[in-house]
């Protein structure tokens, strides 16, 4: 049996399934996602193909953020919602999107050098500059 979670916006105009596991949560300190957020993001993955839009998918805009990827939020609430990279191999996921309970765990901190001022990372988490490559490649 495939482990299947679900999600949506704020306002539940937007609604998505992921079909088998998920990427473990990492915190993402980057300025892109402070400044796409409000402050920073946790997030997990999986791949594409195990990624659906079950409703609202007319109301869901995808912004190019870089020339390496792009980010999508509700049109009507502005929920911050999924992260991709330009080969489309897989979707980031803000993880508090997803319905409780969501089953995933923290793992990790991403970009602590990209901290703003106000930040202290509290945690006995790993802490990582960049991106950890100890993840599949669709991660």
């Amino acid at each position: 049996m495939s482990e299947q979670r679900e999600g949506g916006c704020l306002c539940g105009s937007v609604r998505f399934r992921t079909a088998g596991p998920c990427r473990p949560v990492m915190v993402c300190h980057c300025r892109q996602c402070a400044r796409w957020s409000g402050y920073l993001i946790a997030a997990t993955a999986v791949p594409a193909e195990s990624f659906e839009i079950l409703d609202g998918a007319d109301r869901l805009r995808w912004y190019r953020s870089s020339g390496t990827a792009e980010r999508a939020f509700c049109t009507i609430c502005g929920s911050s919602l999924f992260w991709r990279p330009k080969d489309n191999n897989y979707v980031a996921i803000m993880a508090g999107v997803f319905d409780q309970p969501s089953g995933l765990k923290l793992d990790c901190h991403v970009f602590v050098g990209n901290c703003a001022d106000y930040e202290v990372i509290a945690d006995a988490l790993p802490q990582h500059e960049g991106y950890p490559v100890t993840y599949p490649e669709w991660s």
